[in-house]
């Protein structure tokens, strides 16, 4: 997903920002960045080249209908090999939901990096307002987010991708609040209770994040859905403590 539009108004890609950078997350997901996190040249190299060919893909998607284009089509407006796409996105969906390594990232970045005394909850309540307040494409609002909404809404392959990224992400969390417990189970599953945890605070921040996309889809000015948004994410956060009152 990108966070601005080109002047015909499909979306276009951007770099740069500060916090979560997008590189550096991914390079933690994908077991790029090691020590001090700093990314050698084919390590960034790599990570360009993945960015190109997903915003190429994003371009056309938006323009023309995901279901009407396709990988070899990508991979022209890449200059890169058919090939070569499927090592960095195994599926075509993973083409325009781009996002889903970084999301899982940042996930584990607040949790496993939570301040002494945080709980996972807390830290977790401190990602999403962040994503808020710079704009990021997984906070909810920006824009130009409804185009890339819509190309999602009018394709059943990535609806269906979506709703895989929200269990993956949900599978992911139990782990993480079982690690912040004190380990898993034998078995090598989350606990039971870690599960449920996990999903009540992914089926909250699901539903603030698409009451947000809905308004946005309706016309409603970014600016005054931004602080709409600011006041559902501590409504949510606040359920969620009262739920799980050990901070997950």
């Amino acid at each position: 997903m990108r966070e601005k539009e080109r002047s015909d108004g499909t979306a276009v890609g951007r770099t740069g920002e500060r916090g979560y950078a997008w590189e550096q997350a991914y390079a933690e997901e994908a077991g790029y960045a090691e020590g001090d996190g700093r990314l050698t040249l084919r390590e960034r190299k790599k990570l360009r080249t993945r960015q190109r060919i997903s915003g190429e893909a994003t371009l056309l998607f938006v323009r023309r209908g995901f279901d009407n284009v396709t990988v070899a089509e990508v991979a022209r407006a890449a200059e890169v090999s058919t090939m070569t796409v499927f090592n960095y996105f195994p599926r075509k969906e993973d083409l325009f939901l781009d996002r889903i390594p970084e999301g899982l990232a940042l996930v584990t970045r607040a949790v496993r990096g939570r301040e002494a005394g945080e709980t996972p909850l807390a830290a977790l309540r401190g990602l999403a307002f962040d994503l808020l307040a710079r704009r990021h494409p997984l906070g909810g609002v920006g824009e130009g987010f409804a185009n890339f909404w819509r190309t999602v809404l009018d394709s059943p392959a990535l609806r269906a991708r979506g709703r895989e990224a929200v269990e993956e992400l949900e599978v992911a969390l139990a782990g993480l609040l079982d690690e912040a417990a004190g380990g898993v189970g034998a078995d090598g599953r989350a606990s039971e209770g870690s599960r449920l945890a996990a999903a009540l605070i992914v089926a909250a921040y699901r539903v603030a994040y698409a009451g947000a996309a809905a308004r946005q889809l309706e016309g409603d000015l970014v600016d005054a859905v931004a602080v709409e948004q600011e006041a559902v994410l501590r409504r949510t956060f606040e359920v969620l403590e009262r739920m799980l009152p050990g901070g997950g």
